[in-house]
């Protein structure tokens, strides 16, 4: 049994890891800060934690965080989770980061991306990036865990398979991308309202979204190159929901069920990996509070284009859920430990 604290626990994806993590049997929740909700109960700002959760809110006081927790979640802001991850790291606690501020290596990327300086650099090299199908050796041994972003899991669990073969073009990849409004977060801007989401769709931050340099570093690595995607994300009127539509060039037609096949045999042992036969789409209706990501694979012979799918749900594999299953690897626990539940439907 564990103690875990919770740092920034009142957004979309605090309440999603209390959630995941009220019903895992080896974590005991020690402590949840929000600055907005201190001293109130958990229950009375999310009723759908009743019976579930009994306890308040605390501030954000550090010390307070590590003297409760063997390890910690920070689902703080960008920027401000590298203010207080050193000393965590410090004080000997194992860190599971739902920021960005550790996922990127270069600290001059992130600072053109995320328009300011990094304030623990040294920490970058250290930091792993917690995809699990990828760097699982790794994460067992870390002290900081960067996990992923909800767009970049969509699209480097589509792509990895491929990555390391010469069937594609790698200066071709062009990502099509489409979000639940939960992405942006548990905000009041007038953008994300109702009014003003419902009944439309509408791209934004085309080839200027933060998750860019994101995707190109972990392609990069797996391809042994440096790698450019077209990126456009896309906000679509629905709650929860990552979905991806992936366009690469073929050098040449593979046979039929070939690329299938290599999906098949690089995911064969990963349990929130599933494939779709017959060249079917991946749909967010299958993953919505699950932690599975639906790969899709077609080739489109008559263009020698590969059009590959993904859903994710963006608060569980895109966040919350990828982030308790990197805790349950960095712990020993088995890996789909309180994550073991299909997704609802309709």
């Amino acid at each position: 049994m564990i103690k875990v604290g919770i740092a920034g626990a009142s957004g979309y994806t605090g309440l999603e890891l209390i959630r995941i993590l009220s019903r895992h049997p080896e974590v005991e929740v020690s402590i949840l800060t929000s600055e907005r909700y201190a001293g109130r109960p958990v229950s009375s700002i999310f009723p759908s934690l009743s019976g579930w959760v009994d306890m308040e809110y605390k501030n954000f006081l550090p010390d307070e965080i590590t003297d409760n927790s063997d390890l910690i979640f920070t689902a703080l802001p960008h920027k401000k989770a590298m203010s207080v991850i050193p000393g965590f790291l410090k004080s000997g606690k194992k860190v599971i980061d739902l920021s960005a501020d550790y996922r990127i290596k270069d600290p001059h990327i992130y600072e053109r991306w995320y328009s300011g300086i990094h304030t623990s650099p040294e920490l970058l090299n250290s930091a792993v990036y917690g995809l699990p199908e990828i760097y699982r050796i790794e994460i067992r041994s870390a002290s900081l865990v960067a996990n992923p972003g909800c767009y970049p899991t969509s699209v480097i669990l589509a792509m990895a398979p491929i990555m390391k073969t010469d069937l594609i073009d790698k200066d071709s990849i062009i990502a099509d991308s489409k979000s639940g409004i939960s992405g942006a977060g548990r905000t009041t801007d007038i953008t994300f309202q109702f009014a003003d989401c419902n009944e439309g769709v509408r791209a934004y931050n085309i080839a200027v979204h933060r998750h860019i340099p994101e995707i190109e570093q972990a392609l990069g690595i797996l391809s042994g190159e440096d790698v450019k995607v077209s990126f456009t994300p896309h906000l679509i009127p629905m709650t929860r929901g990552v979905f991806s539509t992936i366009y690469v060039n073929l050098r040449e037609a593979p046979k039929p069920g070939y690329l299938l096949e290599i999906y098949k045999e690089f995911y064969k042992d990963e349990p929130f990996v599933r494939l779709m036969e017959d060249g079917k789409s991946a749909d967010t209706h299958n993953v919505m509070t699950s932690n599975y990501c639906d790969i899709g694979i077609k080739v489109d012979e008559r263009t020698k284009r590969v059009v590959l799918t993904s859903a994710i749900d963006n608060l569980v594999k895109g966040a919350s859920g990828q982030a308790v299953q990197n805790m349950n690897i960095l712990c020993g626990f088995r890996e789909d430990m309180g994550l073991d539940t299909p997704g609802i439907f309709p």
